[in-house]
C-alpha cells in the first residue's frame, strides 16, 4: 500500500542536541531530524542524545535519526538507536556503488529494521564526488521498491547547494514522481529561503534545513528560532 501524500510542505530540522530540538518545535519544525554534523552530512549523534531529544520533543513532531553512511556494519553500529521511538533512519550512500544487481544488500538492511520504523532512501546531488549512485537511479530504486520516504541532500558541505548539482525541473519532476508513487519527499542539500522561488511547483512534504537555521549559517553553529521562523514564512 503506498503512504499517504502529503498535501502541505512542512519544515523537518535538524538538530544536534534536545534543546535544539525543543526550540525547534516551538519555532514551529514539523519533523526534528538528529544529527552530528561534525561527522558528516549524515552524521551519527550518540544514541543518548537521540533520546534525549525524543523526550524533548515529547510527541510534538515526528523524530528521525542520521545514522552515517551505508556499511556492511551499519545494524551494528546503529544498535542502540533501532531500539528507540524514532519514525525514520536513514543511511547516506557514499562510497556505494554496488554492481548490476545494486541494492539487494540496502534492502536487506531495511528488512532488519523494527516494524514502524521506516528507512529513508538517499540521493547525493553532489554523488560523484560522494562515490555513490546518480540521484535518478536511486529515484527509480525506491519507487521500485516502495520506501515511504526520500531525502535529496548533498554529500559536501562546502558552500555549494542543491540546484548547483541538480536543475529545478530535475528536482521538480524527479519529486513528482516519486510523490505519484506515494513516497514522501524532503528537499535538503544546504538549500536557501530564497532559492524556493526556483522549485515552485515542487511542493516537496519537507524541505530539510541545518546550516540556514544556524548563528552565521554555519551547520556547527547554533540554532537559532529566528532563522527556523524566517524558514517557516518562506514555505508559507
Amino acid at each position: 500500500m503506498a503512504a499517504a501524500v502529503s498535501t502541505r510542505t512542512g519544515l523537518l530540522v535538524s538538530v544536534r542536541s534536545a534543546e535544539e530540538a525543543a526550540a525547534a518545535v516551538d519555532a514551529g519544525a514539523d519533523l526534528i531530524d538528529v544529527k552530528d554534523p561534525d561527522r558528516g552530512s549524515l552524521g551519527m549523534a550518540h544514541h543518548e542524545t537521540v533520546s534525549a531529544v525524543i523526550d524533548a520533543v515529547a510527541g510534538r513532531a515526528p523524530v528521525s535519526a542520521a545514522l552515517g553512511e551505508w556499511s556492511e556494519e551499519v545494524l551494528t553500529a546503529a544498535h542502540w538507536h533501532l531500539e528507540l521511538d524514532l519514525q525514520y533512519v536513514k543511511w547516506g550512500l557514499a562510497g556505494y556503488k554496488g554492481g548490476p544487481a545494486w541494492g539487494e544488500d540496502l534492502l536487506q538492511t531495511r528488512r532488519q529494521i523494527p516494524d514502524g520504523m521506516e528507512v529513508v532512501a538517499v540521493a547525493y546531488a553532489d554523488w560523484e564526488k560522494a562515490n555513490s549512485v546518480p540521484p535518478a537511479e536511486v529515484v527509480k530504486f525506491a519507487k521500485r521498491f516502495r520506501y515511504r520516504a526520500f531525502l535529496f541532500d548533498t554529500y559536501q558541505k562546502d558552500g555549494r547547494t542543491l540546484l548547483d548539482f541538480l536543475k529545478p525541473k530535475e528536482v521538480i519532476d524527479m519529486v513528482a514522481g516519486l510523490k505519484r508513487a506515494g513516497v514522501l519527499v524532503a528537499l535538503g542539500g544546504s538549500l536557501k529561503p530564497e532559492q524556493l522561488k526556483l522549485l515552485k511547483g515542487a511542493n516537496p512534504d519537507w524541505y530539510a534545513v541545518r546550516g540556514s537555521i544556524c548563528a552565521g549559517g554555519k551547520r556547527d553553529g547554533v540554532l537559532d528560532p529566528v532563522r527556523v521562523k524566517k524558514w517557516k514564512d518562506a514555505i508559507g
